[in-house]
């Protein structure tokens, strides 16, 4: 240990890691939004068929992230991640073969629902927690930045392969990435600091207490536990929006969307190629904030300027020339800032031990967001014909939870400050 700390600590080469999985699980699951037409096209299949399918893979996306970190904790982080990551890699090639709705459910909707929601945010709030003593928010906000970054590196490739070589050209690709994280973790990833004799990153060395860390709560009772704290409920909620308003309604439908109105697939996987740029600079600059200022007051920002760039989506959609551009931009830069403040008051109220599964529901009501907003709004545009409600039924609801933090901000100072909850015998 004499002169490891002039070497680099080994916490951030498995942050490393888990920047490379975040970032190919990015890319799978933002691959369905580039198949959405070219599906509609070749099997007849409506829109809200194929948005059906998402929402399942959504939902489950965070369904499972409680219990992937309950696994975790029993078993080993890099097991259960090796095992996703394999799950995911099959599931993908089998796609290429499906001709029917219900195969689209089950490989793209259940597997690839499954294997993502275990290599999840909540594996990166575990990661975070388990080799960071200090800068946590830093070490997070690049974590949450991978998966602007997984949209950067694979939607316009995929795009490019959809337009010029078909939907399934995708498949190979992107189950290929998942066979090389595979190797990747194999390798380098580790469970905990103890595994190599290590303190997390800036603990003291007076204090090693890695091997008497409290034990995690299970699944069911940690939510049971963790439901009776209005905190919970407000950051579930809130995070419910996040969802909505992110992944399940722009991952999801802003393409098709874009090419409702003329814009070339890959001209609109460059729109989110561009968002990805942003967020990954936004995301980063949250988890730098996070370690200096009120996580509220910052939820607060993020939701109500998020919401702002909803509302006058539609307007940029009809007059695309530099509008949409503007969209990406400010709309990126707020993609996923959530995660580094939403993690902080997790942790301060739940206690560090419980992060991995506080934080799994907390991600699971993200998700649920997530799913119906993939779901209604590919009805919306079914039925209506233009995706033009589902915008602002989103932007409104992100002002929503903007002022729900500003009107509950001194009962979530007290928490931030006395994590009671954390505190109360098992």
């Amino acid at each position: 240990m004499v002169g490891s700390e002039r070497r680099l600590h080994y916490a951030w080469i498995v942050a490393g890691v888990t920047f490379l999985v975040l970032l190919a699980t990015a890319g799978i699951r933002a691959t369905p939004g580039i198949f959405i037409v070219p599906l509609e096209r070749e099997f007849g299949w409506t829109r809200a068929t194929i948005s059906a399918a998402i929402a399942v893979n959504i939902a489950l996306f965070g369904i499972i992230g409680p219990f992937a970190a309950s696994l975790m904790s029993r078993y080993g982080l890099r097991r259960i991640v090796l095992m996703a990551v394999a799950l995911l890699a099959v599931a993908v090639a089998a796609s290429s073969f499906m001709r029917q709705p219900w195969q689209l459910f089950l490989c793209w909707g259940l597997l690839v629902g499954t294997g993502t929601g275990v290599t999840s945010l909540v594996l990166a709030a575990i990661v975070v927690n388990r080799w960071f003593e200090q800068r946590r928010g830093l070490a997070l906000g690049i974590l949450s930045a991978a998966n602007a970054t997984g949209q950067l590196v694979f939607l316009p490739l995929l795009a490019t392969l959809v337009t010029h070589h078909g939907w399934r050209s995708a498949v190979y690709t992107v189950a290929a990435a998942a066979g090389v994280v595979f190797i990747v973790v194999l390798i380098w990833m580790k469970n905990d600091p103890c595994d190599l004799n290590l303190l997390p990153y800036g603990a003291a060395k007076a204090t090693p207490q890695a091997s008497a860390q409290p034990v995690a709560r299970p699944p069911l009772s940690g939510l049971a536990w963790a439901a009776r704290s209005r905190e919970f409920w407000i950051l579930a909620g809130t995070f419910f929006v996040c969802g909505a308003s992110t992944n399940g309604l722009i991952g999801t439908h802003l393409i098709p969307a874009c090419m409702d109105h003329g814009i070339p697939e890959v001209r609109a996987a460059g729109l989110l190629a561009v968002m990805g740029i942003f967020d990954m600079l936004g995301t980063t600059l949250s988890g730098w904030l996070t370690d200096r200022f009120n996580s509220r007051y910052l939820l607060f920002w993020y939701y109500a300027l998020r919401g702002v760039s909803l509302l006058f989506l539609p307007f940029s959609l009809a007059h695309p020339a530099g509008r949409l551009s503007i969209f990406a931009v400010f709309y990126g830069l707020d993609w996923v800032a959530t995660v580094p403040p939403t993690v902080r008051l997790t942790t301060n109220t739940f206690g560090k031990e419980n992060v991995g599964v506080v934080y799994g529901w907390i991600y699971t009501a993200h998700q649920m967001g997530a799913s119906l907003a993939a779901l209604g709004a590919g009805s919306i545009r079914t039925y209506l014909g233009d995706y033009r409600d589902a915008f602002w039924i989103s932007g409104s609801l992100c002002v929503i939870a903007a002022t729900l933090f500003l009107s509950t901000r001194n009962a979530a100072t007290r928490s931030e400050a006395q994590p009671q909850l954390a505190e109360e015998p098992a």
